[in-house]
This record gives C-alpha cells, sequence and structure tokens, in this order.
C-alpha cells in the first residue's frame, strides 16, 4: 500500500520495515543499491553517509507545503524538501527529476531523499578546470566570495574578482556571475573561481575590436581611468589613449585634475593614432569652442580691456582675457616712468590689470598688449608741450657711447648726441655730462608717432637769446666732470 501525501498530521503514513512485502523489498533493495532497511538504519545510526548510492530519477506525485512527494518506482515513495529548489522554480506534479537516496524513515515508511546531491552529483562530475560555469554569491569574507554552482560550494578570491581592486564586497552578495573554474579537488570538496580571467577575456577582445574602428579625426566618448602629472588615461572602448595636458583645455593646465577627475566620462577627439606602438593620443580641448574664433572682432586694436597676469617672462607678462586667450605685455610696455630690468618690477602673477590692445594677429594666435598705454599717454601733445627751438630743462637718465637721454618728464625721454653736449670736442659722454645731473638743453625736433625728441645741450648756450642767461648759469653752476678713459670706440646716431 502507497502512503498518502494527505494523511497523518505531516501527510505521512507508512509501515515498518519489518511488515514490508517481499515486493516492496525488493523495490527498496534496488533503490538502495543492495544495503538492507537495517543497514541503512544502522548506517544512519553510526552517522555514515553511505547510504547514497547515486543518482536516481523518480516522478513526482505529489506536493504539500514543504514537502516534494516522489514516485520512485513499484511501491516505493520518497520525500523531498522544497527549500532544496530555493534557486529554481519548484517542479510540477508528474515531473520526473533526479534526486539521491540519503536515507529511510521507518516510521513513515518513506525514503529521504535530496535533490542537492543530485545536483552536485552530476556538477561534480563535469567540473574541471578551466570550464566556464555560472553561480550565485552567497557570502563573503576578508579574503574573498563565497559563491555556490549547482549547490556546490566554491570560491573566489578577492583578486580575482574584477580588473582593479575591490574594497567592498557586501554589493556582490546575491549577485549571479560568469566565472571560470581555476582549481577543483573534488576529494578535498574545494572549488576556486576567477570572474577576472573572463573580463580580461572580455576586454582583450574589445581592445582587438576597438583598433580595427580607430580613426583619426573622429570624437568617441570615454572615461578616464588613471591621471598623471603630464595627462590622463582614457579607456575608449577597450583601449587606453593619453589626454596630455597640453591638449585638456584652450588655456594653460598646471594640474591635470582641475580638468578631470577619474571615473569621469567625456567625449574626446581622437588626434593620433599608432597601431604599431599601439599609442593614442587624445584630444578634450578639440570637441570645445575655439576661443580665439572672431577674437579680432573682440579685442579690436586700441581698445582698453581687462585681464589677469598668468605668467612672467624676462621678455614681458602674460595676460589671460579670456579663458584660452592670452596676451603679451612687451617689457617695454610696461611703464613710461623708467626703464626696467623684468616684468616683476611692476606687476606680479594674479593681478588684475587693464591694458590697451595693439596688435592682433589671428593667424598665429598672438595678441599684443600695452600696460603703460591704458592710462595717459605722457607723449601726447609732446610737439605743443616741447616745441622746437624752444629750451627745456631735464635730468641726465641713461648715458651711451652715441649720446645721453634726458628725462624731460616721467615716460618722456629726449636724446642729447655727443655732437651736441658741448662747443668743444667731446671725446667721451661722461666727460660733458653726469646721471642724476639736471641740464637744460635745446628742442631740436619732436616726432611723437616716433617718440622721439632730439636735444642739444651746446645749443641751449650759443642761442643769443640766453647768452649770458639762464643757461650759462646753469651751466657755471655745474661741477666739472672728471677726465675718463675710452674703453668702447665713438658710435653715432639716434637709435
Amino acid at each position: 500500500m502507497m502512503s498518502s501525501p494527505d494523511q497523518g498530521s505531516s501527510g505521512r503514513k507508512g509501515k515498518p520495515g519489518s511488515d514490508l512485502d517481499a515486493e516492496l523489498q525488493r523495490e527498496l533493495d534496488e533503490a538502495l543499491g543492495g544495503m538492507s532497511v537495517e543497514d541503512l538504519m544502522d548506517s544512519e545510526q553510526a552517522g555514515s553517509s553511505t547510504a547514497t548510492k547515486g543518482v536516481r530519477r523518480g516522478r513526482v506525485v505529489a506536493i504539500h507545503k514543504e514537502d516534494i512527494f516522489v514516485e520512485m518506482g513499484g511501491k516505493s515513495q520518497g520525500i523531498l524538501p522544497a527549500s532544496q529548489f530555493h534557486e529554481q522554480p519548484l517542479p510540477n506534479v508528474g515531473d520526473m527529476i533526479e534526486v539521491t537516496i540519503e536515507g529511510y524513515d521507518a516510521n513513515e515508511g518513506l525514503l529521504m531523499l535530496s535533490r542537492e546531491g543530485a545536483v552536485q552529483a552530476a556538477a561534480w562530475e563535469t567540473l574541471q578546470e578551466g570550464q566556464l560555469v555560472e553561480g550565485r554569491v552567497t557570502g563573503f569574507n576578508k579574503g574573498g566570495l563565497e559563491v555556490s554552482i549547482n549547490g556546490i560550494h566554491a570560491f573566489m578570491p578577492i583578486s580575482q574578482i574584477e580588473l582593479f581592486r575591490v574594497e567592498d564586497l557586501s554589493p556582490y552578495v546575491n549577485q549571479r556571475m560568469q566565472c571560470t573554474v581555476t582549481e577543483v579537488d573534488p576529494a578535498e570538496q574545494r572549488v576556486i573561481l576567477s570572474r577576472r580571467n573572463l573580463l580580461e577575456l572580455e576586454a582583450q577582445e574589445k581592445r582587438e575590436q576597438a583598433w580595427t574602428t580607430l580613426s583619426e579625426g573622429k570624437v568617441v566618448v570615454g572615461k578616464v581611468k588613471t591621471i598623471m602629472p603630464y595627462g590622463a588615461f582614457v579607456d575608449i572602448g577597450g583601449v587606453d589613449g593619453l589626454l596630455h595636458v597640453r591638449d585638456m583645455a584652450h588655456g594653460r593646465v598646471e594640474d591635470p585634475k582641475t580638468i578631470v577627475s577619474e571615473g569621469q566620462q567625456i567625449e574626446v577627439m581622437i588626434l593620433k593614432v599608432d597601431r604599431e606602438a599601439r599609442r593614442i593620443g587624445l584630444g578634450l580641448k578639440q570637441t570645445l569652442a575655439d576661443p580665439w574664433k572672431d577674437a579680432d572682432a573682440k579685442w579690436t586694436e586700441e581698445s582698453i580691456v581687462s585681464g589677469r597676469i598668468t605668467r612672467l617672462a624676462e621678455f614681458g607678462a602674460f595676460v589671460e582675457l579670456e579663458e584660452g586667450v592670452e596676451g603679451l605685455i612687451p617689457i617695454g610696455e610696461m611703464t613710461f616712468e623708467r626703464r626696467i630690468h623684468h616684468p616683476s618690477e611692476i606687476v606680479k602673477e594674479g593681478d588684475i590689470v587693464k591694458v590697451r590692445v595693439l596688435a592682433v594677429d589671428m593667424a598665429r594666435k598672438r595678441i599684443s598688449l600695452s600696460l603703460k598705454r591704458a592710462g595717459d599717454d605722457p607723449w601726447t601733445g609732446a610737439s605743443s608741450r616741447w616745441p622746437v627751438n624752444s629750451l627745456v630743462t631735464g635730468v641726465v637718465k641713461r648715458l651711451t657711447d652715441f649720446g645721453a637721454f634726458i628725462e624731460l618728464t616721467p615716460g618722456v625721454e629726449g636724446m642729447a648726441h655727443i655732437s651736441e653736449l658741448s662747443d668743444g670736442h667731446v671725446k667721451s659722454v661722461s666727460d660733458a655730462v653726469q646721471e642724476g645731473q639736471s641740464v637744460q638743453a635745446k628742442v631740436i625736433s619732436v616726432d611723437e608717432d616716433r617718440r622721439r625728441i632730439a636735444l642739444s645741450i651746446k645749443q641751449a648756450f650759443t642761442s643769443a637769446e640766453y647768452t649770458g642767461g639762464p643757461a650759462a648759469e646753469a651751466a657755471a653752476d655745474q661741477p666739472a666732470a672728471p677726465a675718463r678713459k675710452r674703453t668702447k670706440p665713438l658710435k653715432g646716431g639716434l637709435d
């Protein structure tokens, strides 16, 4: 008589093993692989696991709550916990399933079945190194992930999870993932897995595919992987390209981290592809609007604009007019008041200054600026302030082999040629005048456009209207200049 799932409080009813008829005994012996019920009971009492004798097939005859009743052939029946289907849907009544016999419940007259053992038995037989499998992450420890593959407990070291270092393992729990078997030992019940191997293989395939699609001038989307002082490496679909710091922005970039960040998605242009060396050059600024477009309309010549001093050089100071657009103030355009040896005497980095635009070269992307001409120009009206033949008073600022430069007012200097220093022969300029000396001179010519004034000290004394006048008195009051041996040949000219 077959037990029914509807009998008893648990839905089971059976007969003691001593009451089994001959036919049922034969079927049970076949199911148990030749073991007697008494041997099986003794084995269970001894805690032995030898009751399982391979995989059997049975038909599902009923499902009651947490129990699945399986007909094993003839009049023998077993019970299988439904909890063993936690990763897959339950079978339907009438389905054939594979199970292993774990024991026998003499009181209920039912075989104790296990689906998990059947799956394990089948999986252990087929598992081998290099095999691609799918598993579910059931937990983790500090060393890696615990993974279930069809009920078989496996382990994935933390170094084999991703292509990068993993700090937090908790997000992986309950995830299903494909991986490869790197080690399997049925005797030790040990399986080691690697997902990294699979990811590396996929990455290699992507790289090879990506190289076939790369072309210079193409704009692609990439992900910033690593930032270095000289630039950033960007993944553009399986291959890495270098985004050099000079191609990050139209303006000067001191630190790449101010432009991009690791993990950021950016659009870049492929500038160079070297398939032989496997190198790719990328550009970010090439995908942005060119700030130099219409620069000659934005910064017209002679207009007054503001900018920030970005850097200083021996020859001048660079001014940022707009991000990506810099102009240069030559050192000679710093100030009218005096000659300087370095721009740092007038400005420093970070200063906001007003400048006059002198010239815009669109082809070379250069803008020439003047700081001293942004304010009042002391040369304006020079021909009226110092008319030709007028007498002026100034201070000797510089001596050269061919003459002396005399400051008439801050920012305006005139030049008295060596031949115009005295009525007598002058071997050296320093024989006639000294730096810092106040002198009186006659204006010979004025050229406002070229910013030049020619002066004569000797004509200030020979002028009829001033003979014996203040010019002579001023000259008489000056101490005689000591004689100095000339070391260089004389030169002439106003330049």
